[in-house]
């Protein structure tokens, strides 16, 4: 109870409550009929304005996981830990959980796969003042990224929340990071998924065991004609199996909204 009002207090006092918040009954039917516990995002970028489910956790901040691959892909090509989205990183050799980590690859590969050994190696490349330097510079999340250099997006202690995620990421869709214009648009390619009638998706997917009881993320942002709209979506994610909940769930919520 001590912890939940605290949070609340946090939140109150945060600018995540600085725009305009909608609560879609929609939304929320598609979470209590799936059985997820978990929150969504939509930030309308025109009208500026945000339209989801659950805002107190969405105002929560919980550990990226891989949904980090997108600034560490910025930061990396930014110092020039690597010079090309196809310049081949080393895994490091070591037995993965998944067997197709299991190989040297680019960025452009990598992501695809998440591939945490490679986005490991570049986090090291970059090194820990650059990165403190970088997190912070973009403003993420509470910039915490303590002392190892390649485990603080997967263990913590850095961490953000959905509402910061859709501004983050919308920034990026709009090159207005403070990052080159040409580093930008690399980033924007590597996370772009499928495009349909008048749409571009965009996106990237994260798994925080390490935050109990466990977070599932899918984060992006929808190009839709002249209109931008960025998301995230967390949910409780207990075991891998369920990981295919957090597109799912993810794009039935964007269809509903006429985002998609």
């Amino acid at each position: 109870m001590k912890r939940l009002l605290s949070v609340v207090i946090m939140l109150l006092a945060s600018n995540a409550y600085a725009l305009d918040w909608q609560d879609s009954l929609e939304v929320g039917k598609l979470f209590s009929n799936g059985g997820v516990q978990g929150t969504f995002v939509l930030y309308d970028l025109a009208a500026d304005h945000l339209i989801g489910h659950n805002r107190v956790r969405a105002a929560t901040r919980f550990i990226p996981a891989s949904t980090f691959k997108i600034p560490n892909s910025l930061i990396g090509l930014s110092v020039g830990a690597v010079k090309t989205l196809d310049e081949v990183l080393p895994y490091g050799g070591k037995r993965q959980p998944s067997k197709e980590w299991e190989q040297d690859m680019g960025l452009r590969e990598a992501i695809k796969i998440s591939n945490v050994p490679v986005y490991q190696e570049l986090a090291r490349r970059i090194g820990l003042e650059r990165m403190r330097d970088n997190v912070a510079r973009i403003n993420y999340g509470n910039g915490e990224i303590g002392t190892v250099t390649d485990r603080f997006w997967l263990d913590g202690p850095l961490k953000i929340s959905a509402v910061e995620k859709t501004k983050f990421l919308a920034r990026l869709a709009r090159g207005e990071l403070p990052f080159s214009k040409d580093v930008q648009a690399k980033a924007r390619e590597i996370v772009r998924l499928e495009q349909g009638n008048g749409w571009t998706l965009y996106g990237k997917t994260g798994w925080a065991d390490a935050d109990p009881p466990g977070i599932g993320w899918w984060v992006g942002w929808v190009q839709k004609g002249d209109r931008l709209y960025s998301f995230a979506l967390n949910i409780d994610m207990p075991q891998v199996s369920d990981a295919a909940k957090r597109n799912e769930l993810g794009k039935s919520i964007l269809k509903i909204l006429g985002v998609l």
